[in-house]
C-alpha cells in the first residue's frame, strides 16, 4: 500500500555544495547551496536565492563548487546558516583560501574536492556553470589515481529529516549489474 505525501519536495540525495567567490575587493565568501547538481556533461546548476554570493556571481563571472565531508559538516552547515553579508564567514571558520589556477574564485583547502568554474548563464536564481577543472587533495586518491569517495566520506542533505548523512556503501556497478538480468 502507497501512501501521498503530497507537493512538499521529498528529493534526495542532495549533494551538500560549498559554493565559493570572491567580491569587488577580492575578499572570499562562500555559502552552502544545497539545491544543486549535474546540469550537462561537464557543466553544473545550483538554484539560489539572493545573496552576496549571487552578486559577487553576476561580478566575477566565476566560481568554485565543493563536496562537504564528514570531517568538514560543521562548518559547512555554518556557512549555510549565517550570511555573508553579516559576517566573514571565512575569518570565523578559520578555512585557509588559495585562489583557483583556473578562474577568478578561491579554493577552500579543507574541501578535498573542488570544481572551479565559469558562469555560463545566471537568469532567475538558475545558475549554471561550465567545470573548466577539477581540483583534489591528492589524500583523496587510490592507488590507480582515481578518486576515492569512501575515503573522502562526502555527505548528504536529508530533506525529510533535516540532518546531513554519509554516503554509504557500494552496492553495484552502473551500467554492468542490469545486463546480468
Amino acid at each position: 500500500m502507497r501512501k501521498d505525501l503530497g507537493d512538499k519536495m521529498q528529493f534526495m540525495p542532495l549533494p551538500v555544495l560549498m559554493l565559493a567567490t570572491y567580491d569587488q575587493d577580492g575578499k572570499a565568501n562562500v555559502m552552502n547551496a544545497a539545491w544543486g547538481g549535474v546540469y550537462d556533461y561537464n557543466q553544473v546548476y545550483v538554484s539560489l536565492s539572493k545573496h552576496k554570493t549571487t552578486d559577487n556571481l553576476e561580478l566575477k563571472k566565476a566560481f568554485t563548487l565543493s563536496f562537504a565531508t564528514k570531517k568538514t559538516e560543521k562548518i559547512s552547515d555554518y556557512f549555510g546558516v549565517v550570511s555573508g553579508n553579516k559576517e566573514d564567514k571565512i575569518e570565523k571558520s578559520g578555512v585557509h583560501v588559495t585562489p583557483s589556477k583556473y578562474v577568478d574564485a578561491p579554493t577552500i583547502e579543507e574541501y578535498p574536492l573542488t570544481l572551479e568554474c565559469t558562469v555560463e548563464s545566471f537568469e532567475d536564481g538558475n545558475l549554471i556553470g561550465n567545470v573548466v577543472n577539477v581540483s583534489i587533495d591528492e589524500d583523496y586518491l587510490d592507488e590507480n589515481g582515481k578518486i576515492d569517495v569512501d575515503k573522502m566520506e562526502i555527505i548528504a542533505f536529508d530533506m525529510i529529516n533535516n540532518t546531513y548523512r554519509v554516503l554509504g556503501e557500494n552496492v553495484g556497478k552502473a551500467f554492468k549489474d542490469g545486463f546480468d538480468l
